[in-house]
C-alpha cells in the first residue's frame, strides 16, 4: 500500500528515533506503520509498504510482541496472521513502562540491593554503600510513584497531568506557610495581607488555565 507524504515521513522519523529508545530502525518504522494504520497488516504487506524484507518484518514483529504492543489477529476469510497496535495510547504508555521497568528497573534494584547486602570491607566500601543507598532509594521512590499513577484510570491520569503548575505552586505554598505572621522586628502586619497575597496567587493560576482552556 503507498504512503501518503505525511504518512512516510512519520514512519521515517518513527524509525531514526528508534535506536534513541533502544530499538532498530527496522522495528521503530514497523511500529510506526501499525500504529497509523486504519486496519491491522499482514507480515507481507508491511515488508512491501516498507520495503524490508519479509525474515527482517517477522524478526521486528516478534520483538514488538515481546513487548505486547502489538496485538496478532485472525481476519476472516484470510489464513494470514495481521498485527494492530492497541486503540487506546494510554495502554501503549502503561505497557511501554512496565515492559521497561520489567527489563532494566527491576535488574538495577536488584544488584543494588545484593551490594547493598554485603560486608564493607574498608572505609572506600562504606562510603560506596551510601552512595549506592542514595540511588536505590531514590529508584524505589519513583517506582512507588508509577505504580501509584499506574493504577489510576485515563481520565484521573489526564487530570494529573493538566495539574502542571498547579503542584509546584501547591508545595511553593507550603513553604510558605511557616513565614505567616512572620515579619520585620518592631513591625506589625495585618493578618489578611499574606492571606490576600496567596488568594491572588491562586486567582492569576486559576485565570491562566481558563485561558488556556
Amino acid at each position: 500500500m503507498p504512503l501518503s507524504p505525511l504518512t512516510e515521513a512519520f514512519v521515517l522519523h518513527f524509525g531514526e528515533m528508534g535506536s534513541h529508545w533502544g530499538i532498530n530502525r527496522t522495528v521503530g518504522q514497523i511500529y510506526a506503520l501499525l500504529y497509523v494504520s486504519d486496519r491491522p497488516l499482514p507480515a507481507d504487506e508491511i515488508a512491501e509498504t516498507l520495503g524490508f524484507s519479509r525474515s527482517n518484518v517477522s524478526m521486528g514483529l516478534k520483538e514488538l510482541q515481546s513487548w505486547r504492543l502489538v496485538r496478532l489477529q485472525h481476519l476472516p476469510g484470510d489464513r494470514r496472521e495481521h498485527f494492530s497496535t492497541p486503540d487506546d495510547i494510554w495502554q501503549i504508555v502503561r505497557t511501554l513502562a512496565e515492559e521497561r521497568r520489567r527489563r532494566e528497573i527491576d535488574p538495577t534494584l536488584t544488584v543494588l540491593r545484593d551490594l547493598l547486602m554485603e560486608a564493607p570491607r574498608s572505609e572506600a566500601d562504606r562510603r560506596a554503600q551510601r552512595r549506592l543507598a542514595e540511588m536505590h532509594d531514590l529508584i524505589e521512590l519513583l517506582m512507588r510513584w508509577s505504580e501509584d499513577v499506574q493504577k489510576l484510570d485515563n481520565k484521573d491520569l489526564v487530570q494529573l497531568l493538566r495539574l502542571g503548575g498547579r503542584v509546584v505552586a501547591l508545595l511553593e505554598l507550603k513553604n510558605r506557610l511557616p513565614l505567616l505572621g512572620r515579619g520585620k522586628a518592631g513591625r506589625s502586619r495585618p493578618e489578611t495581607t499574606e492571606a490576600d497575597t496567596l488568594a491572588g496567587a491562586d486567582d492569576n493560576h486559576n485565570n491562566d488555565d481558563t485561558d488556556r482552556e
